[in-house]
Order: structure tokens, then C-alpha cells, then sequence
């Protein structure tokens, strides 16, 4: 879907909720959460993969003007944000607009007190200069693909690229098996794009154990095609250095290993637009980011 498509489309459904809004007759409120896709602070506007508003509005993509006073500080694409969506008669905007920090899905304990351990001593460290910014270029690197092939970032040039950490062994569902199945259904969704446009990488940081062997098996668990979706490995020192550039930590645990979440979006020309922390958000507002990248050529 093109940028004038999506546009289109939102102007359609805002044309919808004024016409509705008209015959109520009355100033109607609703709470929003999404995925920032962009925010322009000079034209006051925000657009949103929104969730769905129940009983109102299906889980899309909109535009909105903002009525509050200042935009929120560090607010970027990528953002998981939440506002409160004033409809009247003749017109509708956002207010009351805040970035919600990410908060683990986990329910088990002992495993969500070991990452609050974690979250804790990443919150404490001084940030680093080696840490990517948004808008920055993206390092090249080098790592081994499933099919043993030698994989680097300089060769996706012209390409938007999308990754992401996990480790083969995790068992939990809401963590290293909710961010594969992210990129499965990216994979579904833009099977047409996959290899020539859109890029697919899955970084492990658990090389000791997962070599190319264990990484055909995981990539076959997602029926990945391996022309657009390459699961990478390599040495411990060079994955620790991208994820450092990610502001990516982990670290072992008996059996597990204890990590934080970043799913990150690189443009065709190599640089960072967007590093998403957490696992909160849904595949379709990955998506739905990725299109928006996609769309406007960056």
C-alpha cells in the first residue's frame, strides 16, 4: 500500500467518524493505544497503528491532529504511545498523548524478576556513545547465515531492512517465540517484497549453541524463506557488538539467558528509523511500520 494510499484510506474513515459524530450531535471520547508511525511537530500531526477502539473502530492505521500543548519529549516512530481521541461535530484530534514504557508480558515470576533485574541495571549504566540514534547510519557487519552463507548489512543496500534478537532455546511465548512469529507474519504479509525490497534478519545471542544447524531447524519451524528471512549467527564478540549498537542486553542464566527486546527498522540507505524496545506491540503494527518506511522510500 502506497503513502497515498494509506492517507486515502485514513482520510476515508476520518470522514466516516465526522459524518457519524455530525448526526450525534455530541462531543464523543475514546482511549487510544498504537505504534507511532511519524509525528510532525511543525504540522502537529501524528499517525498511529491504532488497536481497536471496541464497538467504534477496527485496529488501522490513522492520521491526527494534536491539540496538546507540546509534543512529549523523545517521542520517535516506534514508540508504543496512548491519547485520548476527541471527536465532535465537524471535527477530531488527539490530546492527552504520552509514550508508554515498555512493561514485560511475562507472567512467570521468577523469569520477569530476573528481567527487572536486568531493566534495572540497563536504567542505572551511563548511556554509551557506541549506542545508535535514530537517523544515524548503521555499521556495516558481517555473520553466517541457516545455509552457511555469509550474510552483511552492505548487501541489502536499496532494501528496508527489519531485525530482531532471540535465542533458539527460549521457551517462553511471549518473548524469543513472539518476536520469530513477528516476522512470520511480515513474512505472509509482504511475500511479494520478501528478498528484493524487504530483508528479515534474526540474530541470535546464543552463537555457542546455535550454529547453522540448530538455525535450519528453527528457520524451518517458520517456514522462513531463506531469500528474504536469514537467521544469523557468529562470534560472541561480534554479536555482542551489535547489540551493544542496539542498546540490546542479555546475559546467561542456568539454561536461559535473560535479555531485553529490540526489534529495529533500517532504511534503504542504511540508516537506523526505528529501534522498537519490548514485545508489547502487535505484528500488524510492525507492519504497518514497515509499509510506512516502505512507502515513503526512506
Amino acid at each position: 500500500m502506497t503513502s497515498a494510499s494509506l492517507r486515502h484510506r485514513a482520510a476515508t474513515a476520518l470522514v466516516l467518524w465526522l459524518s457519524a459524530t455530525a448526526c450525534w450531535g455530541a462531543t464523543a471520547k475514546y482511549q487510544v493505544t498504537g505504534l507511532l508511525l511519524s509525528a510532525d511537530a511543525v504540522k502537529r500531526t501524528i499517525t498511529v497503528s491504532c488497536e481497536e477502539i471496541p464497538g467504534y473502530m477496527d485496529a488501522m492505521v490513522m492520521s491526527f491532529p494534536v491539540e496538546d500543548a507540546a509534543f512529549p519529549q523523545g517521542l520517535q516512530r516506534g514508540a508504543t504511545i496512548e491519547f485520548t481521541l476527541v471527536v465532535e461535530k465537524g471535527s477530531s484530534y488527539a490530546e492527552k498523548l504520552r509514550i508508554i514504557p515498555f512493561e514485560s508480558l511475562e507472567l512467570d515470576p521468577t523469569q520477569a524478576r530476573r528481567l527487572r533485574l536486568l531493566e534495572e541495571a540497563i536504567s542505572a549504566r551511563p548511556p554509551s556513545a557506541d549506542v545508535l540514534h535514530v537517523g544515524q547510519s548503521v555499521p556495516d557487519f558481517r555473520l553466517t547465515d541457516q545455509n552457511r552463507q555469509d550474510v552483511s548489512l552492505s548487501q541489502f543496500s536499496g532494501k528496508v531492512v527489519a531485525l530482531t534478537f532471540i535465542y533458539t532455546r527460549c521457551p517462553l511465548p511471549n518473548y524469543c517465540v513472539r518476536l520469530a512469529n513477528n516476522f512470520g507474519v511480515l513474512q505472509r504479509r509482504f511475500a511479494s517484497r520478501m528478498g528484493h525490497d524487504l530483508i528479515l534478519l534474526t540474530v541470535v545471542i546464543d552463537p555457542v549453541h546455535d550454529q547453522p544447524a540448530a538455525l535450519t531447524d528453527y528457520a524451518r519451524t517458520w517456514k522462513a524463506d531463506a531469500r528474504g528471512w536469514h537467521f544469523l549467527t557468529g562470534t560472541v564478540t561480534n554479536i555482542q557488538r551489535l547489540c551493544h549498537w542496539f542498546d540490546m542486553s542479555f546475559y546467561p542464566d542456568e539454561a536461559l539467558f535473560v535479555h531485553s527486546f529490540h526489534t529495529v527498522v533500517i532504511g534503504r540507505k542504511g540508516q537506523l528509523v526505528a529501534n522498537l524496545e519490548g514485545n508489547s506491540f502487535t505484528a500488524k503494527q510492525l507492519g504497518d511500520l514497515i509499509e510506512s518506511v516502505a512507502s515513503r522510500g526512506e
